[in-house]
């Protein structure tokens, strides 16, 4: 057998500039469309040059500061186009970002920390106040950079990058880490999903053809960047170089969001249901002249009556549901507009660059119809849990991503989840464990013990209920209750109920059982 090879090695520097990442990506938007929209902020216009300079002060600064290839850089912010500087400027050098929900209080940013040993934080001044408390209960001393002005003795952002524009050129591997996503997990601790930036161009294919995306779409981000939802939104349009409206991070308001479509001209976005719900009255009652084509929506299930009225008020856009987990880079189905009614409470078809399986006890495939938890194997599949081989050896077994989702599969390849892992709560698309928030509860002086459970809501899909067992002669309230575990806990987590009781079910071996409690408590 012949050895001959006629293919040439690339040197470095011409392998690291065609390498498949969002950095090189940024680079040839800012090369071929310059002085093209890629940014709308606040009304203003960011170029695509203006967009990748930006990233380059920022990787240049980093670099200065001895940060480099598989160092961590956290960021604690909300939505503005720093986000996405600090993002792709730490990518530039093979660093890993770590974006964290800015609603996470003190005592779960530290573990956070603790787990992800960031070098570099980067922190919105009106959050710096929780960053500099979680940092007093750490060992690890990352710089601490701040957005908007300087906090105290923190460096301001402004400063940090000033007089910074190079940095070398460093060779990254599509498949090296570019994001550490933290999820919470069944064990009551979350979990840093790492994934690669093959994982993301991958998603931003998905997105693409999803959206069946034009070079002329304008996409609102309205959700937070920090979630897997928000920055998976931004994939396609780094992929395709469109631009994206950026809305700043605060209380939903259907009214200011449809006027900033209206006036940005946008083509699409992605809004959980309940927002979705919002946006059908505000425009019913007030309507706007709008270009929308694509209403994309997930984390929740929508009714029949909100897709109705969506494609009602809505007539020139089609809907789009995706699903998925960050684990999954995140999308791992579709549903289209028109199978949306035909095949309701379907999260629909497996997206095509994904093997997936139907599996029963012991990993053997079901027939189909039959109820099996759904796995998934492909190149948006995540590269494992931060420093946890041993859960990332669990969720891989086999090579399969477990998705802990128990589905059906039709006829036509439409899955359907029959149950997510039941101690799942999804409420408003925030995903919340059950046993973390218990973990918390529990602590309570007045509580024996706990349960939490999920409770259908019109507004947000589910809510936490706290079960308790109390004290002998306590009488908690549930207002005392989430004061005392708002220090622990973001608010989203908090339970908008307590119910009491005398003692818990429990099967012969002791075993807490949850079902007969959802029976007695999870109905509205």
């Amino acid at each position: 057998m012949s050895t001959r090879t006629d293919v040439p090695d690339l040197d470095d520097s011409t392998r690291a500039l065609r390498r498949l990442h969002w950095p090189n990506l940024l680079d040839r938007h800012a090369f071929q469309d310059s002085a093209g929209a890629a940014l709308r902020w606040l009304g203003s216009t960011i170029t695509w040059r203006e967009f990748a300079d930006a990233a380059s002060r920022f990787a240049a600064a980093l670099h200065a500061s001895g940060v480099g290839r598989g160092d961590r850089v956290m960021l604690v912010m909300m939505n503005r186009p720093e986000f996405l500087y600090a993002t792709i400027g730490a990518h530039r050098l093979g660093a890993i970002v770590v974006p964290v929900n800015f609603r996470l209080v003190a005592a779960e940013l530290t573990y956070v920390i603790d787990d992800s040993e960031p070098a570099v934080v980067v922190v919105d001044e009106s959050l710096a106040g929780g960053v500099r408390a979680a940092l007093d209960a750490t060992t690890t001393r990352p710089r601490v950079i701040v957005t908007g002005g300087a906090a105290d003795s923190l460096d301001s952002y402004e400063s940090f990058v000033a007089d910074h524009d190079e940095h070398p050129v460093v060779d990254v591997d599509e498949n090296a880490a570019a994001f550490i996503m933290y999820t919470s997990g069944t064990t009551g601790r979350p979990k840093g999903a790492v994934l690669s930036h093959l994982n993301f161009h991958c998603n931003g294919d998905t997105c693409t053809q999803a959206w069946t995306s034009h070079l002329d779409d304008i996409t609102l981000v309205a959700t937070p960047l920090f979630h897997i939802g928000g920055i998976g939104v931004f994939t396609g349009t780094m992929l395709l170089g469109t631009t994206v409206v950026l809305q700043p991070t605060g209380l939903f308001d259907a009214d200011a969001t449809l006027d900033l479509m209206a006036d940005e001209a946008v083509t699409g976005t992605f809004m959980v249901p309940a927002q979705w719900q919002a946006l059908c009255a505000a425009q019913s009652a007030a309507p706007r002249d709008l270009r929308l084509r694509v209403l994309s929506w997930g984390a929740a299930p929508a009714t029949e009556h909100l897709l109705r009225e969506m494609a009602k008020v809505f007539p020139d856009a089609q809907s789009v549901a995706v699903f998925g987990q960050t684990e999954m880079s995140p999308i791992t189905c579709v549903l289209q507009q028109e199978d949306s009614l035909r095949k309701l409470g379907s999260v629909g078809r497996p997206i095509p660059s994904l093997a997936t399986r139907v599996v029963g006890p012991g990993g053997r495939d079901v027939a189909p119809g039959e109820v099996g938890e759904i796995i998934y194997r492909g190149p948006t599949q995540m590269l494992g849990y931060w420093g946890k081989p041993d859960a990332t050896a669990a969720a891989m077994a086999g090579g399969w991503f477990h998705s802990g989702d128990l589905v059906r599969v039709d006829d036509e390849g439409f899955v359907y989840v029959v149950d997510r892992s039941k101690d799942l709560i999804i409420s408003g698309g925030e995903n919340i464990y059950c046993l973390e928030v218990e973990n918390v509860l529990a602590d309570h002086p007045d509580i024996v013990e706990v349960q939490v459970i999920g409770r259908a809501d019109e507004k947000w899909g589910e809510t936490p209920v706290a079960v308790a067992v109390l004290r002998p002669g306590a009488t908690l309230r549930l207002e005392e209750l989430r004061s005392w575990a708002g220090e622990r806990l973001a608010r989203y987590k908090l339970p908008t109920a307590l119910e009491t009781i005398d003692e818990l079910p429990r099967n012969a071996s002791g075993k807490v059982l949850k079902g007969p409690l959802r029976r007695q408590f999870g109905a509205s």
